[in-house]
């Protein structure tokens, strides 16, 4: 069988950017079990609830649902069973030392995929937005769009 090249997204937390400001991201690999893989080849998992924390000092994943997979037998995983994320040793301790500065970080999956063929996470350094931001941030993009129109019909002539 050959090798998978590029990247194809499986699931996206679209919510997540509407929610925080993201600091940073990191791509993550993440422990699974060989049903879990096939769901997801299939792409059938979900981050709406997802959330990353530290764990015995490792980064660890909880509420993800990747669903049971169809034709899994007793060999079936859990949907929502605590995963580990693979990282370097290195980023763990730099991730770790700003969410421990208590300046209300928080990791937050962005979303997940599988880059040459290995399920990878793309988690962000997040920080939650307070609903003023929220509603600041779309009227700004109400705003470029308007103006993305504005000079749309200038360009053709209509005006």
């Amino acid at each position: 069988m050959a090798k998978e090249t590029g990247r194809k997204l499986i699931a996206s937390n679209k919510k997540a950017r509407h929610d925080y400001a993201i600091l940073k991201t990191y791509e993550a690999g993440i422990v699974l079990a060989g049903t879990e893989v096939k769901s997801l080849r299939e792409g059938r998992a979900s981050l709406v609830d997802a959330f990353a924390q530290e764990h015995e000092g490792e980064i660890m994943l909880y509420g993800l649902h990747i669903a049971e997979y169809g034709f899994g037998s007793w060999t079936n995983h859990a949907p929502r069973r605590t995963r580990k994320l693979l990282l370097h040793k290195v980023e763990i301790n730099k991730i770790l030392s700003q969410l421990r500065d208590g300046n209300g970080l928080t990791l937050v999956p962005l979303s997940m995929y599988f880059s040459e063929g290995w399920a990878k996470v793309e988690l962000g350094l997040a920080r939650g937005l307070r609903s003023y931001d929220k509603r600041q941030v779309l009227a700004e993009r109400d705003a470029q769009k308007e103006i993305a129109r504005e000079m749309g019909r200038r360009l053709k002539g209509r005006r």
